[in-house]
């Protein structure tokens, strides 16, 4: 099909063998977005870049125009008849209007990836525009590019932490959804993600050349084939299981999917009885039923919000804790390049770090903090009082300095104040935890000779003042 469909809703079939969705039907419809202007660009925006392969049928869909629904309404709402409207003032208004409005569908707030992506959403189109129709769009920047940069969230680690993996190893024993049991050993051992793990193929091991065994798998995000990876025993076993429990399956199989692994058959719904490869969205779901089955909780006892990437993150962050070279962990996880490795995985898999990082306090201006930082009511009127004089520290704020009539020793020797959660500090601070941060850093290069041991007692610290210094730079740079 090289012409542009005709009409507001397209029925395309994903015909490209690569893809996880091969064969299956999308619907795109366009008939909800109000202005013939609009919907015109948003449809050579999507049928372009199908038409071309930079963007998957699915991605088009789920992502862009669901996402433009929200576009649609807030253009709709300010009477917006076209993108070239658009310049930095509404860009401000739509980010506002995205931190109020409720999901479609859900009728609850968006969360802040949700928020973002649809951002990103409306970025796509104009640049797009920008270089295939200038004239339907403004021709200057209108985004600052810090709409949303993570000021005042919490620091995310991605890693499973130790005691919860412990946890999910222990209730895999007594796990009766093979599919899930298995899959969740596959997924430990090799890193790879939900989709290809979906996708696997019965043939997927091969033996090692001089012992052992390798996995080989389609990487459908880059396009190509995994190089064959070492695996564990166990990933090795739980794959010959899957087999064994879908061999009777596998005739009433559609015909691509016959020597797909990770095939059942659906208990209930609108398939039920049927044959098929689980989606991503039930093998979500059935995560979910196992952190609950299992009552597996993280460090606060809130059960954990496990996802199959978050093994992908444990596996690369192992790696790089072990000392493993990053081009080796980029390698095993199939980035196109070694700073994606290093920018979306931790350094060091330490408990204690990722605590600490969450006791980092930042807030853009102290006369506006919050009465959820204190204890008690009385407590936050006595830092009203004296947040400029006994509260007031050299480099922050401290909320709590008097425990049972006593000064907190920790004040008193300023050790790590910076992992408490009482403590806080503001922009006015930046230089200050600056000097601080190239004075410690001084003092770890001199004392090299030393050792480890030396270096021990400032590593954690430098680590946690270029969090703060981070965060503290990307709150003055929207203020």
């Amino acid at each position: 099909m090289a012409n542009r469909p005709d009409g507001d809703v397209w029925n395309i079939v994903d015909n490209d063998k690569n893809s996880q969705h091969y064969g299956r039907n999308f619907k795109l419809d366009f008939a909800y977005i109000s202005s013939e202007e609009i919907k015109d660009v948003v449809k050579d925006y999507v049928w372009q870049n199908y038409r071309v392969g930079n963007q998957t049928l699915s991605s088009l869909r789920t992502v862009k125009l669901d996402s433009f629904r929200y576009i649609d309404a807030f253009m709709v709402a300010n009477r917006m008849k076209s993108f070239v409207e658009w310049d930095n003032n509404y860009v401000d208004d739509f980010v506002s209007y995205l931190k109020t409005v409720l999901a479609f569908q859900r009728h609850t707030q968006l969360s802040y990836h949700s928020q973002k992506s649809i951002l990103d959403t409306l970025k796509s189109i104009i640049y797009w525009c920008q270089l295939h129709r200038p004239n339907d769009v403004p021709a200057t920047e209108i985004f600052t590019g810090n709409e949303y940069t993570g000021v005042n969230r919490k620091l995310k680690i991605d890693f499973i932490p130790d005691d919860v993996v412990a946890q999910i190893n222990e209730a895999l024993r007594t796990e009766e959804n093979p599919y899930l049991k298995y899959g969740i050993i596959i997924l430990q051992s090799t890193g790879m993600r939900i989709g290809d793990l979906l996708k696997l193929r019965i043939d997927c091991i091969k033996p090692h050349l001089i012992s052992g065994y390798t996995i080989e798998w389609f990487q459908h995000k880059g396009r190509k084939n995994k190089a064959p990876m070492p695996v564990r025993s166990e990933c090795v076993a739980a794959i010959d299981k899957l087999i064994e429990i879908t061999s009777g399956l596998r005739e009433e199989a559609d015909e691509k999917d016959k020597d797909t692994l990770m095939i059942w058959r659906a208990k209930g719904g609108k398939k039920a009885d049927q044959v098929y490869v689980p989606t991503e969205r039930a093998f979500m779901y059935w995560l979910d039923d196992f952190i609950k089955d299992h009552d597996i909780k993280d460090a606060n006892g809130d059960y954990y919000n496990l996802t199959s990437h978050q093994f992908r993150r444990t596996l690369g962050t192992d790696m790089l804790s072990k000392g493993t070279n990053l081009n080796v962990i980029q390698e095993a996880l199939g980035h196109s390049d070694p700073s994606v490795t290093k920018r979306f995985y931790a350094d060091v898999k330490d408990k204690e770090r990722a605590e600490v990082f969450k006791n980092v306090g930042i807030i853009g201006n102290i006369n506006q903090i919050q009465s959820s930082a204190f204890d008690n009511p009385s407590e936050f009127e006595w830092f009203k009082a004296n947040k400029d004089k006994g509260a007031c520290m050299c480099d922050g704020y401290c909320t709590k300095p008097v425990v049972d009539g006593n000064i907190c020793e920790r004040l008193l020797k300023r050790q790590k104040c910076y992992t408490c959660s009482r403590y806080i500090t503001t922009p006015e601070y930046l230089e200050a935890h600056k000097q601080h941060l190239a004075n410690l850093e001084r003092q770890l290069e001199e004392g090299a000779i030393y050792g480890e041991h030396y270096a021990e007692h400032f590593i954690p610290t430098i680590e946690v003042l270029k969090v703060i210094i981070k965060r503290l730079e990307e709150l003055q740079n929207v203020n």
